[in-house]
Formats: C-alpha cells, sequence, structure tokens
C-alpha cells in the first residue's frame, strides 16, 4: 500500500470510530445475553473496552513497531472488577463481535487492511488470555498466602473472629467436625493431588507447610444425597480419611489428632496431634498414621499436660469414680506382669473373678488392659493419676 493511500485509509478509520464503537454495543446487546443481563455500569466498561480495541487498532495499523500496544492499552479502560464479572471466554466472545462488525464495515476496502484486522485480533485474543492468566496467578498466589495464614493460625491457636471469613475466602467446604493431620514434607509436594483425593472422600483439606512438617486441616463435606443419605451414615472416619491421604506424605511418622466439633477449635486437635508427632520416634511399631491418642503416654511422660489430662479425665478418674475394686484389681493386674494367676493370689480372688473384672474395665474405659499396648497406656494413666489425686 503506497503511503498516501495508508494516510488516506488511516483518516478514514478514524472518522469511522464512532460508528464502529456504535454498531460494536448493538451488536454484543443483540448478540450475547450476558451483556443483556449485565447492570449498566458493567455494560459500559465492556462498551469502553470494545472502544478502546478500536482506538488501539488504529494506532497498531498507524505503525505496528513504532507504538508498542499491550494488552493494558484496551483493558485498561475498565474497572478492576471487570475481570472478576466477566470471564476470558466472555471476553473472547467480545473480541469476536468487535472484530465482525469492523470486518463487515471494510469487506469492499483493500486486501491489506482485512489482513491487519485479522493479526490484530489474533494478538489481542492471545493478550486476553494473558491478561487472565496473570489474575488467575495472582490470584493463586494470595490464596496461598492466605492458606499458610489460617493453617499457621490454627497451630499456634492465635486466631481471632475473622478465621470463619478467611476460611471461606479459600472456599473452604468442611462442614461440622475437623481433625488435623501432621506429617513429615515431601520432597516434592503435590497440592492437586492431595485436593483431588480429599474430594474423593467427601473432604475438604486446608494444607500448610512448617519448615519439614506438613500439616492438614481435615474436614468431612457433605455428599450429594445430602445429610440423611447412605452415603453420609457409611462415610469414612478421620482415620480412614488420613489413611487414604497417606501417599502425599514423605517418609516418617504421621499422626491424626483428635476429631473436634468444627474448625474454630480445630487448634486443640492441631495441638494433640503436634505433640504426638514430636514423640512418635518412642513407639518402634506405631503405624502410620496413627492416632494421636494412642500416644497419649508418650506425650505424658514428654510433659504434654493435654496428655496428663486425658489420661488422668478419661482412664483414672472413671475408674476411681465406678470403683475403688476395679482400679485396685488393674493396678495388681499390671504390677504382676498381666498374670491372671498372681493378681488373683494377691486379690485372694478367683483369676474368674479378675477376668471378669479386667472385662468391666474395658467396658467402663474403653481400654483393654490385656493388650501390651494398651496396658502401658493404663500404666501412665495409673501413675499420671495418682500424683495428681495427691496434688489435689
Amino acid at each position: 500500500m503506497a503511503e498516501r493511500t495508508k494516510k488516506q485509509t488511516l483518516a478514514w478509520l478514524r472518522t469511522l470510530t464512532g460508528e464502529l464503537s456504535t454498531a460494536t454495543l448493538k451488536r454484543l446487546d443483540d448478540t450475547l445475553p450476558w451483556y443483556r443481563d449485565m447492570p449498566p455500569g458493567r455494560r459500559s466498561a465492556v462498551g469502553l473496552v470494545a472502544q478502546a480495541g478500536i482506538t488501539s487498532f488504529i494506532s497498531w495499523f498507524d505503525d505496528p513497531k513504532s507504538t508498542p500496544w499491550i494488552a493494558a492499552d484496551v483493558f485498561g479502560a475498565a474497572p478492576r472488577e471487570l475481570l472478576r464479572s466477566v470471564s476470558l471466554q466472555q471476553t473472547l466472545q467480545l473480541i469476536r463481535v468487535t472484530v465482525e462488525v469492523v470486518e463487515h464495515r471494510i469487506k469492499d476496502d483493500d486486501e491489506v487492511l482485512r489482513e491487519a484486522i485479522l493479526l490484530y485480533s489474533r494478538e489481542i485474543a492471545f493478550a486476553a488470555a494473558d491478561v487472565y492468566a496473570r489474575a488467575a496467578e495472582a490470584r493463586g498466589l494470595w490464596d496461598a498466602r492466605l492458606e499458610a495464614l489460617v493453617v499457621d493460625s490454627i497451630l499456634t491457636g492465635e486466631y481471632d473472629s475473622e478465621l470463619p471469613s478467611r476460611v471461606a475466602a479459600l472456599g473452604w467446604n468442611g462442614h461440622g467436625e475437623v481433625s488435623v493431620l501432621v506429617g513429615t514434607a515431601p520432597r516434592s509436594l503435590d497440592v492437586d493431588q492431595l485436593r483431588r483425593t480429599a474430594r474423593h472422600l467427601d473432604a475438604d483439606v486446608l494444607i500448610g507447610v512448617q519448615g519439614s512438617r506438613l500439616v492438614l486441616v481435615i474436614g468431612r463435606t457433605n455428599p450429594v444425597g445430602g445429610e440423611d443419605s447412605a452415603e453420609t451414615r457409611e462415610r469414612l472416619t478421620f482415620l480412614e480419611i488420613a489413611a487414604q491421604l497417606e501417599p502425599g506424605f514423605g517418609d516418617g511418622h504421621l499422626v491424626l489428632g483428635h476429631t473436634v466439633p468444627s474448625l474454630v477449635d480445630a487448634a486443640r486437635s492441631a495441638r494433640a496431634a503436634l505433640a504426638g508427632f514430636a514423640v512418635a520416634k518412642a513407639w518402634r511399631n506405631a503405624p502410620r498414621p496413627t492416632h494421636a491418642d494412642d500416644l497419649l503416654p508418650e506425650r505424658a511422660l514428654a510433659g504434654d499436660p493435654l496428655a496428663r489430662k486425658a489420661l488422668v479425665e478419661r482412664i483414672y478418674v472413671p475408674l476411681q469414680n465406678h470403683s475403688t475394686e476395679l482400679l485396685t484389681t488393674l493396678w495388681c493386674y499390671l504390677d504382676n506382669g498381666r498374670s491372671l494367676e498372681a493378681t488373683a493370689r494377691e486379690l485372694f480372688v478367683h483369676p474368674n473373678t479378675v477376668r471378669y473384672r479386667l472385662k468391666r474395665i474395658s467396658e467402663v474405659i474403653g481400654w483393654d488392659a490385656t493388650g501390651a499396648r494398651e496396658a502401658l497406656i493404663l500404666q501412665v494413666a495409673l501413675v499420671v493419676g495418682s500424683i495428681s489425686g495427691e496434688r489435689s
């Protein structure tokens, strides 16, 4: 195209700017339902974007090399909220309609101008995708920082009334009970895989990395069938959910805190899980995952006040309140190396009487003294309980 012809074309295009903008807005209203349903303010912002695109094309056509156009030239005319209310698909529809209007208006003109429009429309489409990709990346980084802040506040127990709103901003779908899972962070953490696994288990997770530790706050989500469905009645326990999430952790121990009623109470579960994780190596054959309550004796010996309190309240006090006879029988049974005959001789009763009392002990407190691991838990509970009783 000769220089004179190009100048004439540019002058002609500038005279068409208003006409093209008006035609574009009319076409948007006729063909795009989402545009018609927008509030007047947002429709005006979309119109500014379309008009900026036409103006930017004329400047770019004048000199593509010396006039560096960028996506901000086009989308900068719109308020920031527009990126959150208009999807990438809708933006591409906007670009397509604008290009169609311009192409229809110049369909009888030279081939060079039509090729320029095609090239510009391609570039502006890629630029729009770049704008939305950057916005999504910024949103992802913000979500990651907010999630780390929420998990850290749960671990420290230093959260305020803003915790529910922060969790809601993260899209937390957990309802009701919550439990905290603590383990070793893997070398390559696949956060998306952990979230996918949790969703398949009707659960939601908040994920935080604390040094070499990986912390998951697990909450149940309501199944599709509703709260009264068979799926709800048969849903997995937190320990079963933790077992399914176990491959996402690194080598080492994995400890699950006790269940708490809601997310605002998750700090108690986190304290138990962290205390159990710190002493899990003291249990030689600890399963993976391990429940924090199964590490009560190790936690109590390490000075965990929550573990000592749990041992006293769950074992020593119920036995003492139920029957001193049961408490004495348990003492004797454990002191005699879990021998029925030796215990019977010391108490001057028949071995079957000892068996009956041990069964009653198991019914009262839920622990079976005949098991090696549970016997250790009961032994420490009796020691801690007797010390606490003397102090009180």
